[in-house]
């Protein structure tokens, strides 16, 4: 069963915060740069600017969620129990139908994100040494666009 999207609303900053602190803590290649409460924080602040669609497994119960501010997706995580069920593909194919291109950075040790998103028809464009992101780690730039559905290429026009 597909989980239900909605928008966050403000009460479920501790679970989204919850949600990366895990996520952070589960990766040994990841430096631990903030604290839980900082987190919630943090997820406070990005539901509070309307970038947040969350994915429920029933009522009230969150198990992920997709930050996106315009094409530049911030942020994208499914709680550990919710992962490799489909809820980050759910979350980020409603991103793909709500945009024509998204934009996001990834590290490149995230080998698993890395997968996941190049499944998802993203392309990586640029490559960053660390230097930009607050965690000092290597990172990519992955990009993916919406079909054009307005051009049909010329062979299929002809058997049309």
């Amino acid at each position: 069963m597909s989980p239900l999207l909605r928008p966050a609303r403000s009460t479920d900053a501790g679970s989204l915060g919850e949600m990366i602190t895990r996520a952070v803590e589960a990766r040994d290649w990841k430096p631990v740069l903030h604290s839980a409460a900082e987190d919630i924080a943090h997820a406070g602040t990005m539901i509070e600017r309307g970038w947040v669609t969350v994915a429920e497994d029933g009522p009230g119960a969150v198990v992920g969620f997709l930050a996106r501010e315009g094409s530049y997706v911030h942020a994208l995580f499914v709680a550990p129990g919710a992962q490799g069920r489909g809820v980050g593909r759910t979350l980020l194919e409603d991103a793909q139908r709500r945009a024509a291109r998204l934009e996001l950075w990834t590290f490149v040790a995230n080998a698993r994100a890395r997968r996941f998103y190049e499944r998802a028809g993203f392309a990586v464009t640029r490559r960053g040494d660390g230097s930009a992101n607050e965690e000092g780690l290597p990172d990519l730039f992955y990009v993916w666009e919406a079909p054009d559905i307005g051009s049909v290429p010329r062979s299929m026009e002809a058997r049309a």
